[in-house]
């Protein structure tokens, strides 16, 4: 189940919050191992590699061809293990893996937020955009702070990709125009830690005193190109999650006229079993009211069918390409950037849009 490998790092490459890539020369074990690897390391878990090191690797990512994971993962550093680090918590993430990790959550005894999250219940009608990628994070949040530059955006990542949070470039990208990132169930590394989707909310609203947060997957996504079989599927669950705390779940379902799978063709299949089959509570659908006439006709006529208990509610996205281009970091998904697929991207800031409408009197920037 683990290709596992030694090597040796013989060069840095490049690091990011939370993660170290370094260059590493592989002892093979096969005719076809290469010579060297891109390894990640994450210094929280296995320590910095330094030039010289001797490392353990997981290369299943690379056995496997895997785009979002293409790297050898480090393992351990046997010959200079970092030292211990005495957490107050006790809550246990990767569980019964070699790689557990103990973290503080947000609600438990020895947390500072402990008073100010044990008798929350409710996110007081926070409004919160649910995605099934991890590429549509930058373009809902560029899609709010267009029109609402200081509202609080909290990111709420679930375990469906990437468990640690740190693996995401993007995310290290917007850090600064977040009020920061919550890891729940089995993901790990936000700033704030949380044992489901329910308590990370509260931890968004209550805790980064958001005033709107946005739930996806970490990247890397599972699929096996079935209607169920789609880590994404977990966006419908998250709308229940949200109506359940009384607050109000914005529905991003994924568009493209660009992906050449059909399945995933003007509506994605994924998104219209998410929020149709799994989705229990009502949510708004954003659609853009400035699509294509081709691609609006087919989105229409795919989200009526899960209309009521969900409501479609339009939106202008075109001029928020400006606010898409100025992000920090390169759109993409499956490999295509803005150019090639406007139609994602500008959905999802438009979902952000209306999120940020959703605030009503209560306003943006006050937090609790």
């Amino acid at each position: 189940m683990i290709r596992w490998r030694w090597g040796t790092v013989v060069a840095p490459r490049t690091s990011w919050h939370g993660s170290v890539e370094v260059q590493v020369a592989v002892e093979a074990r096969r005719p076809d191992d290469p010579a060297q690897v891109r390894a990640l390391a994450y210094p929280a878990l296995v320590g910095t590699p330094r030039v010289g090191d001797r490392v353990l690797l997981n290369v299943n990512a690379l056995a496997l061809g895997l785009g979002t994971g293409g790297y050898a993962l480090i393992v351990a550093i046997p010959d200079r293990l970092p030292d211990d680090v005495d957490v107050p918590g006790h809550v246990v993430k990767a569980r019964y893996t070699p790689l557990q990790a103990v973290v503080l959550a947000a609600d438990e005894e020895a947390s500072p937020l402990r008073a100010a999250l044990a008798d929350k219940t409710d996110i007081s009608g926070m409004p919160v955009v649910i995605a099934d990628l991890h590429s549509a994070l930058p373009a809902i949040l560029a899609g709010i702070l267009a029109d609402r530059p200081a509202a609080r955006v909290a990111y709420v990542m679930t375990d469906g990709g990437a468990l640690p949070a740190w693996f995401s470039r993007t995310l290290d990208a917007l850090r600064p125009m977040l009020a920061g990132t919550v890891t729940t169930g089995q993901a790990f590394g936000g700033d704030l830690e949380s044992t489901n989707v329910h308590s990370g909310l509260l931890a968004a609203r209550h805790g980064l005193g958001a005033d709107l947060a946005i739930v996806t997957q970490g990247p890397g996504n599972l699929g096996t190109g079935t209607s169920w079989g789609f880590s994404g599927v977990a966006a419908g669950e998250a709308v229940n999650a949200v109506a359940a705390l009384g607050g109000q779940p914005v529905a991003a379902p994924r568009i493209s006229d660009a992906d050449p799978r059909p399945r995933h063709r003007g509506v994605s299949h994924h998104s219209l079993t998410a929020f149709g089959r799994v989705a229990l509570a009502p949510a708004d659908l954003v659609v853009p009211s400035d699509l294509p006439a081709d691609l609006s006709l087919d989105v229409h006529g795919k989200l009526r069918n899960i209309c009521p208990p969900h409501r479609i509610v339009p939106a202008p996205s075109q001029d928020l390409e400006p606010a898409l281009l100025a992000l920090p970091v390169r759109l993409s998904t499956m490999g295509r950037g803005y150019e090639q697929d406007r139609a994602y991207f500008l959905s999802a800031a438009a979902a952000g849009r209306v999120a940020g409408s959703g605030l009503g009197e209560r306003g943006v920037g006050d937090g609790l």
